[in-house]
C-alpha cells in the first residue's frame, strides 16, 4: 500500500507539473503582445535581381538628409512628433533633416494624411537639393500581397531618382511591429533588398539585423496607446541605430571592376 501511495502521489506530482506548464503557457501568451493576430500566410520567395555593386557613400560634414516614409518617419506615438528617430537622427548625424512621413502610406497603400509614396514623391520638390535620401517602410503594405508591389516600388524609385539625380538614396526596410515577424514583413523586405540590390542602392533591413527583438521589444514598442508604434525611446533607440547603419556605409569597403575593394576617400 505504500508503493501505491507514492505511485499516486508521483502521478499526482505530474499532474499538477503539467497544470503548472500549461498555465505557465498560457499566461505567457496572454503577456506576449508582440505575437500577431492569425493572418499572415506563407508567401513564395520572389525572384532574385541581378545585384549592382554600391557607389561609396560619402557625406558632407554636416549633411541635409531627406527621410521620407510612414508612421514612423511621422513619428507616431512618441510623445511628441519631433522626438520621432526622422527628427532625433539630425543630432546623432550633426546635421539637418527634412522629415516627410505619412501615416499609414506604403507603396501600394494611400495613408491617413497623404496619398502612397508614388504620388507623394511625384509631389517632392525638386529643388530640395538633399545630400542624401532615406526611404523608410513600408510595413503598411504588407497585407495587400505582392501583386503589383514590385511593379509600384520600381515606379516610385524611379522617380524619386529622376528628381534627386545627383543625391544618394538609402532604403530603410520595415521594422517589426509584431513578432515573430509576419510573412507580408519578410517578403517585403526580401523584394525591397532585391530591388535596391538591383539598382545599386545601400539597404538597411531591421528585420535582417534584428533590431527588434522578444527581448527589447517592449522597451521599442509601445503596444497601448501607441498601437504598435515606436515609443518615445523606441524612436531614440531606432534612430541611433539608422545613424550607426550610416556610419558603417560610408566606412563600407567597396569592391570596384576587377574585384579589388575600396574605402570611401581612397
Amino acid at each position: 500500500m505504500g508503493s501505491g501511495r507514492v505511485r499516486r502521489a508521483g502521478r499526482a506530482a505530474a499532474l499538477i507539473a503539467i497544470v503548472a506548464a500549461v498555465a505557465c503557457g498560457v499566461l505567457l501568451g496572454v503577456w506576449r503582445p508582440w505575437v500577431p493576430a492569425v493572418g499572415d500566410s506563407p508567401v513564395l520567395a520572389s525572384e532574385e535581381s541581378a545585384a549592382i555593386a554600391p557607389t561609396p557613400l560619402v557625406l558632407p560634414e554636416h549633411p541635409r538628409v531627406l527621410v521620407f516614409g510612414d508612421s514612423w518617419t511621422y513619428g507616431s506615438a512618441a510623445s511628441k512628433p519631433t522626438l520621432g528617430y526622422a527628427y532625433v537622427l539630425a543630432d546623432l548625424i550633426d546635421g539637418e533633416t527634412i522629415v516627410d512621413g505619412v501615416r499609414g502610406s506604403g507603396y501600394l497603400k494611400p495613408g491617413i494624411d497623404g496619398p502612397d509614396f508614388g504620388d507623394r514623391i511625384a509631389a517632392l520638390d525638386p529643388e530640395l537639393d538633399p545630400d542624401l535620401v532615406i526611404i523608410q517602410g513600408s510595413i503598411n503594405d504588407h497585407k495587400l500581397g505582392s501583386v503589383g508591389y514590385r511593379d509600384a516600388v520600381t515606379s516610385a524609385w524611379d522617380a524619386l531618382a529622376a528628381t534627386y539625380p545627383d543625391t544618394p538614396i538609402v532604403v530603410l526596410g520595415p521594422a517589426p511591429h509584431v513578432l515573430p515577424v509576419g510573412a507580408g514583413t519578410i517578403r517585403i523586405d526580401h523584394d525591397l533588398a532585391a530591388l535596391a540590390a538591383a539598382r545599386g542602392w545601400w539597404y538597411i533591413s531591421p528585420v535582417q539585423d534584428q533590431w527588434i527583438t522578444e527581448q527589447n521589444y517592449l522597451d521599442v514598442i509601445d503596444v497601448e496607446v501607441g498601437k504598435r508604434h515606436p515609443s518615445t525611446a523606441g524612436h531614440r533607440y531606432l534612430a541611433e541605430k539608422v545613424a550607426a547603419a550610416l556610419a558603417d556605409i560610408e566606412a563600407a569597403p567597396v569592391t570596384e571592376a576587377g574585384g579589388a575593394e575600396s574605402t570611401p576617400g581612397q
